[in-house]
């Protein structure tokens, strides 16, 4: 059995990931670069990479093709441009880049530290109005708060 990073690691070995400078300069060089935000919506409407497109994890798959509920054409038409997933820390992006590439997506890389990294690296994200957030704010937002019940329990 596997835990969650080691499912993480395995698809490692069949996506690409890019570091936030890197995805900078791409969005620099190739304004058809299509971000895919992996994220629940109430995490993409509290602050996201501004023009970036909100696909939930949960329906991603079905997202990608026509003919569902859940069907998002811009994704569906995507399958040739070149596409960054994005999340909170890099995990589910690449959980959803390997889906992609299954799919059939050609130029699928995920993010790499997520969007904390691109928080950490000082580049700008909007709310859902499309202001910008404060990247003070966006520091509290990021930080880690689990719940005892959510902690490994320590052996006897």
């Amino acid at each position: 059995m596997k835990n969650f990073l080691e499912l993480i690691k395995n698809c490692l070995t069949d996506i690409r990931e890019i570091m936030p400078w890197d995805l900078e300069e791409r969005l620099r060089e190739n304004p058809q670069l299509l971000i895919v935000d992996v994220r629940e919506p109430d995490e993409f409407a509290a602050m996201h990479i501004q023009g970036s497109l909100n696909v939930p994890r949960g329906i991603l798959e079905s997202a990608c093709e026509w003919d569902y509920e859940e069907t998002v054409p811009d994704l569906v038409q995507a399958r040739e441009r070149e596409v960054v997933v994005v999340c909170r820390s890099g995990y589910r992006s690449v959980l959803a880049a390997h889906s992609m590439n299954v799919l059939g997506y050609q130029n699928v890389v995920s993010l790499k530290t997520g969007l904390r990294g691109w928080k950490d690296y000082e580049q700008p994200l909007v709310d859902q109005a499309g202001g910008a957030v404060d990247l003070d704010d966006a520091d509290v937002y990021f930080t880690p708060r689990l719940r005892p019940d959510q902690v490994r329990p320590h052996p006897a």
